[in-house]
């Protein structure tokens, strides 16, 4: 009988483990394009381990139950397997990669997003997560908040049964990509990340409305902005892409420490962000069901 982990059973750690073989191909397939050393989060009984080790490369694989990790060591010798907690362990590998377990998708994603040394991340998250983040019927704060810095895509759904135990709500397969230029240098992150955060949290039927009620500037300044970065006055904060979102900060703040990276953004449409910036903020998404 298996003994139980010092974490928790399944439902404590939050376990759904992939069983769906198109999600693996799908996931595996998106790693092998990419170089370096791979992380995978939450490696489980090896659902992902095992073909992302036969891609030949480092790989170093963690999981918060212990008797699983002892498993997969046996199982994957030449895998650097640990007992750890995605929440705390170093986020050092130019690749990762994971099912998430669902109940702690945002404060991963977050971690994710504030750690420096990764270039491709492919996760598994629940389906309403995934799609917001890649704007797909609109963009999140948190997305927003991160896209100049990086893109989002979204590579398919994944059915609930593809899932044991299977869980009340169907995945998703999220790509993010560091862009190897940012749209803003990163002495203005935190004057940008504000930027974004007062206008989702501020009142108003549009964004000529949301960026006065904010307290941005004037009507005639806001609507030279708004022109300039090329959206509609009746436009939402979830509509903006990554180009839109630093041209009007660079327009709307005084003093943007830093200012934007070059000449990002302040162009609209027309600056450097425009360039394959795609819908909300990532270069292409795809909703399809994985069957």
């Amino acid at each position: 009988m298996r003994t139980r982990s010092l974490h928790g059973g399944r439902h404590e750690l939050g376990q759904n483990f992939l069983v769906h073989r198109p999600a693996i191909d799908t996931i595996v397939g998106l790693v092998a394009e990419t170089d370096g050393p791979i992380l995978e989060i939450g490696a489980g009984d090896g659902a992902l381990t095992l073909p992302l080790a036969r891609l030949g490369r480092s790989l170093q694989a963690i999981d918060l139950d212990e008797h699983r990790v002892a498993r997969l060591r046996r199982r994957l010798p030449g895998v650097d397997v640990r007992h750890a907690d995605a929440l705390r362990h170093p986020v050092e590998r130019p690749v990762v990669v994971g099912n998430l377990p669902f109940h702690l998708t945002t404060p991963l994603l977050r971690r994710l997003l504030d750690a420096r040394a990764w270039q491709h991340a492919i996760v598994l998250t629940q389906w309403e997560v995934a799609r917001k983040r890649a704007g797909v019927g609109g963009g999140t704060m948190m997305t927003a908040q991160a896209a100049p810095w990086f893109e989002f895509e979204l590579h398919g759904r994944v059915p609930a049964a593809g899932f044991r135990p299977q869980p009340s709500v169907d995945g998703g397969i999220l790509a993010l990509r560091r862009r190897a230029s940012p749209l803003v240098a990163e002495a203005g992150r935190a004057s940008y990340e504000r930027f974004v955060a007062a206008a989702f949290t501020a009142r108003g039927r549009g964004l000529a409305e949301v960026l006065r009620s904010a307290g941005r500037a004037d009507p005639h300044r806001v609507r030279e902005a708004l022109g300039q970065a090329g959206v509609e006055s009746h436009r939402l904060p979830r509509d903006l892409d990554a180009a839109q979102w630093v041209a009007l900060w660079a327009a709307l703040v005084d003093d943007p420490s830093g200012g934007a990276g070059g000449r990002s953004g302040r162009g609209g449409r027309g600056g450097r962000g425009g360039r394959g910036a795609g819908p909300a903020t990532g270069r292409r998404t795809s909703g399809r069901r994985i069957r």
